[in-house]
């Protein structure tokens, strides 16, 4: 009973992935036993290739089984969508360009995509990227970044998050404290920074400080080792990047939620035990396994969730650094809006075509 509660437990700081566009029983089992605070959806979740009404009616499906495993009515319903590559959606959802290219359309973007994600029910959209594209041969943000100076990309990710909130969905600051000075690809290796804290405060983190003054509800931990800060773990691990810099220096009180926790960067590190434990006594309260990069396999999640169990039981998990991190995801949750999931208008998806395709061609900086 014990081991039992424990993995429920950690339930309320998972958000997880899910294998297909139906439930597997691995799926059902981890929703029913686990009970995740959310889901992410990838690509692979959608009947892509098939009519809108089709592809539509089986994600809704898809959606109700998630909640009636999970026994859960409020829960965070999110994905990747920021525009460019990361777009997970068949169409006819819009495709917008990458952040790069919005310029001054941010906002109206964001306004528009917000309206398409609620109507997919979708609450949270880990956007907008915070990073800067400061290195040229980055192989993961390069134009997802809104610019590639601190002021660029802070009016950016600015603009496009409070067009997200007016609109009632979720933003999330990406990749804290900063990814777009790296020349590795976290979901492949370890990317290392040899930045200090005052290199820092002098460009990554002046669009995350931004949007922590605009309010931003969510912030994504970035899978990078600065060993000028903090030699021995990576930021989604850090202390002092977490707890010194986020929540004190910069004031943040919202939720922390980790990247994912299937890359290959810290995908080894999450199957060790202990290590749950410094994350969450780092500041991390919220944790994703896509289930999406490395494998399929349910087995990943489980380790984690029993470690989290093993430690809470043995006294190395600060019980009053979990019941934190909870009140903070429940307190967001609970203004959470769970949308129903509908087909949009044509004039809508018209509308937003041409917005995509002015956006593609402008010219103003």
């Amino acid at each position: 009973m014990a081991e039992t509660q424990g993995l429920e437990r950690f339930g309320h700081h998972l958000i997880l992935g899910v294998s297909g566009t139906t439930l597997s029983d691995d799926d059902k089992r981890a929703l029913n036993e686990l009970k995740p605070i959310g889901v992410i959806f990838f690509g692979k979740n959608f009947l892509d290739g098939n009519p809108y009404e089709v592809w539509l009616d089986s994600f809704k499906e898809l959606n109700n089984q998630i909640r009636n495993y999970a026994e859960r009515d409020s829960m965070f319903i999110t994905l990747d969508h920021e525009g460019g590559r990361v777009v997970r959606t068949p169409l006819p959802i819009t495709r917008f360009p990458y952040a790069s290219l919005l310029r001054s359309h941010s906002r109206e973007v964001a306004k528009a995509t917000a309206v398409e994600l609620k109507s997919l029910g979708i609450n949270l959209s880990f956007a907008p990227v915070a990073d800067i594209f400061s290195h040229p041969n980055n192989p993961v943000i390069g134009p997802r970044a809104f610019g590639n100076t601190p002021e660029t990309a802070a009016q950016g990710a600015y603009e496009y998050y409070l067009g997200l909130q007016e609109s009632g969905i979720l933003g999330c600051a990406k990749h804290f404290p900063g990814h777009g000075d790296t020349s590795k690809d976290s979901h492949i290796e370890l990317p290392i920074l040899n930045l200090t804290r005052e290199d820092l405060r002098l460009r990554e983190l002046i669009p995350f400080k931004a949007l922590i003054e605009a309010q931003i509800p969510l912030i994504m931990t970035a899978h990078i080792l600065f060993p000028k800060i903090d030699a021995d773990v990576p930021a989604t691990l850090s202390q002092p990047i977490l707890k010194s810099i986020l929540r004190e220096e910069l004031g943040f009180e919202g939720v922390v939620v980790s990247d994912d926790l299937d890359m290959k960067a810290i995908s080894d590190l999450f199957i060790q035990a202990g290590t749950v434990v410094r994350s969450f006594h780092a500041g991390c309260d919220l944790f994703i396994v896509s289930r999406n990069i490395n494998s399929s396999s349910i087995e990943r999640t489980y380790k984690i969730a029993e470690d989290f169990a093993d430690s809470l039981s043995n006294g190395s998990l600060d019980e009053s650094v979990v019941e934190a991190a909870k009140s903070r995801i429940e307190k967001l949750l609970a203004v959470t809006p769970q949308y129903p999931i509908y087909a949009l208008d044509k004039d809508t998806l018209v509308r937003n075509a041409e917005l995509a395709i002015a956006c593609s061609f402008q010219t103003d900086k």
